[in-house]
């Protein structure tokens, strides 16, 4: 088996990341942002596509560890080997709100003890891997162009340059420093400058930490809970305030198999989760920076709002196949793009009204437009929401009535009644009205979304089975967690759905070759349990997701248990919203979604 999901971790600037793997080679980085076409592909395929790695040569029994430098996204790589120690500091320094603004990525290499053979190696592969560009010598390294792309590396040392890939073999003395560096511009611009190493490491640092400060909780899992808001941070488009689902894309869901989807985009699903978060931990722009992306992307006309957008709330997502491309251990296809973002799934509609609502409380949104929007999105609402749709989890089957899309729709109703206050009160008919429509859709989820032969609500209309989603329900005030219909849908969940502690989105139809357990859906469960006055399963559900994190805190999809690995996109930002609301509401330091 070759490199974890779990091996890789992340530097970013503000507008893309980059993945770097424990053996030293970035095997994913979009340019010149997130949802852009990656020269470095090796995550899917492998190294013929596209990666750069800086490592000691191989054969010399180097073993490597790895942190980021405190509260920062700085990393450090810790080579020792048989001849010495070696470190090698990754970063990208935070990029300027600008388009044409260069993105630049840094590789430090200080000898620390002995003498350790190094090996250098570039090979950009364009179109997802597919593309080599013109490639010439430029300044000790090599100058790259293709299409409406520029990429230059800047070497202490002369690059040699064949088949389209760079290579240098080095030695790095204790007490030396060698600087590497590539960076990307637009190929009508000039190429970026070789950077300042040293004070570009010293802003960037300072930048990481001045933002973290602005944090000052404590609880029992501060490094775990300070590494996601780092890592959200990361994966937010700094020009709009966009929030990327994850990094990656079609890193599989299923061992091998073809659950393999792009999630490089922005979802409203997401929304109060992500205002949730960055609130209850103190980051106020941030979250009206979200919240303000969320207004401008649904536009005015409420039945073609989508699921998901790019991060400059951009609606076209054609999905294609990259067949070039293997895949993650040969789980194929390889997708780029997401055709789901055509799905209509009623709860978004109850997740945006929501968010407007919870907006409004922490005083971020008090315009007019606001409220103009949100009466816009119940008056489509009362329209639609007995039709059938997509569920949350976007399965491509046929529309059925959701119960957990059924309910966000009295979320969305009962948020507008309690949001009013004098100051802009609805009429007493206007009032009537929906408080008579939301009556009706409570009494309607409740009789065909819950079976009281299983005392459990249950995924559809008229079905049997389970769904994680419905752990929300409490979470979103639907029905108190001390009503018997909820206490038995969280236990039937537990009995039926989660795997030594881990929540798992729906029943597997064959142990051993299902999907793994869904992280945000056990941090849902730790958020019932602690609803529930369970305080102490709480916490050990809590330090279970902990503990799976790899070995720089980030957290992927999902977990499969019965291989003890990470699966899915990372690192994902459910995830880690996941982790910060858990651990928060358990300290007692969390708002509460319900109104």
């Amino acid at each position: 088996m070759g490199k974890q999901i779990a091996d890789y971790a992340v530097v970013g600037d503000g507008q893309t990341v980059a993945l770097v793997a424990r053996d030293g080679s970035v095997d994913f980085l979009c340019w010149p942002r997130f949802d852009s076409d990656s020269p470095f592909n090796a995550i899917l395929g492998d190294d013929s596509h596209g990666h750069w790695r800086i490592a000691p040569a191989a054969g010399d029994g180097a073993a490597v560890e790895r942190r980021y430098a405190g509260d920062t996204l700085i990393l450090e790589s810790l080579w020792s080997s048989p001849v010495g120690r070696v470190r090698v500091t990754d970063f990208m320094p935070p990029r300027p709100n600008d388009s044409d603004a260069p993105s630049t990525l840094i590789r430090i290499v200080e000898g620390l003890d002995g003498a350790v053979p190094m090996r250098m190696s570039l090979r950009l592969r364009f179109d997802y891997g597919s593309m080599s560009p013109w490639s010439r010598p430029h300044d000790n390294g090599v100058l790259c162009e293709i299409g409406p792309n520029q990429v230059v590396l800047y070497s202490p040392l002369p690059v040699a340059l064949g088949d389209a890939e760079g290579m240098l073999d080095f030695t790095v003395a204790a007490g030396e420093r060698q600087v590497f560096a590539l960076g990307y511009t637009a190929a009508h611009c000039a190429p970026a400058p070789r950077p300042d190493a040293a004070r570009a490491l010293r802003d960037t640092d300072r930048y990481w930490r001045d933002w973290m400060r602005r944090y000052d909780k404590r609880t029992p899992w501060d490094v775990a809970v300070k590494r996601s808001l780092l890592t959200l941070k990361a994966l937010i488009h700094a020009p709009t305030g966009g929030l990327l689902a994850a990094a990656t894309t079609s890193l599989p869901e299923a061992p091998g198999g073809s659950m393999n989807w792009d999630y490089r985009y922005s979802w409203l699903r997401d929304a109060t989760f992500t205002l949730t978060a960055l609130l209850n931990a103190g980051y106020q722009e941030e979250a009206k920076n979200w919240s303000d992306w969320i207004k401008r992307a649904i536009g005015g006309d409420p039945d073609k709002i989508q699921i998901m957008y790019r991060l400059d709330g951009r609606r076209h997502l054609g999905e294609w196949e990259a067949g070039w491309l293997p895949g993650y251990e040969g789980a194929r296809p390889v997708r780029i793009g997401n055709q789901a973002a055509g799905q209509k799934q009623l709860d978004v509609l109850g997740e945006l009204v929501d968010a407007m609502h919870f907006s409004r409380r922490a005083g971020l949104d008090t315009q007019q437009r606001a409220l103009e929007v949100e009466a816009v999105l119940i008056r489509h609402i009362e329209q639609v929401w007995d039709r059938p749709g997509s569920d949350i989890w976007e399965n491509r089957g046929e529309p059925q009535c959701y119960t957990y899309s059924m309910a966000m729709a009295w979320v969305a109703i009962d948020r507008h009644l309690h949001g009013h206050d004098s100051a802009d009160r609805l009429d007493q008919d206007r009032r009537d009205t929906l408080t008579a429509l939301a009556q009706r859709i409570h009494d309607t989820v409740c009789e065909k979304g819950f079976d009281p032969k299983r005392n459990s609500f249950v995924q559809a209309f008229g079905g049997d089975a389970l769904d994680a989603s419905l752990l929300l329900l409490p979470l979103v005030g639907f029905l108190p967690v001390s009503d018997p219909r909820i206490a038995g849908t969280i236990a039937a969940i537990e009995a039926e759905l989660v795997e030594d502690g881990f929540v798992r989105r729906q029943k597997a139809p064959d142990a051993g070759a299902h999907e793994g357990s869904f992280l945000a859906c056990s941090c849902w469960l730790a958020q019932c349990m602690v609803l529930q006055d369970r305080r102490d399963e709480a916490r050990a559900t809590i330090d279970r997701i902990v503990a799976v994190s790899n070995d720089v805190g980030l957290l992927s999809e999902e977990y499969h248990v019965g291989e003890r690995r990470l699966l899915g996109n990372i690192p994902q930002a459910l995830s880690h919203l996941g982790l910060i609301n858990a651990v928060l509401d358990y300290c007692g330091e969390g708002i509460s979604r319900t109104r």
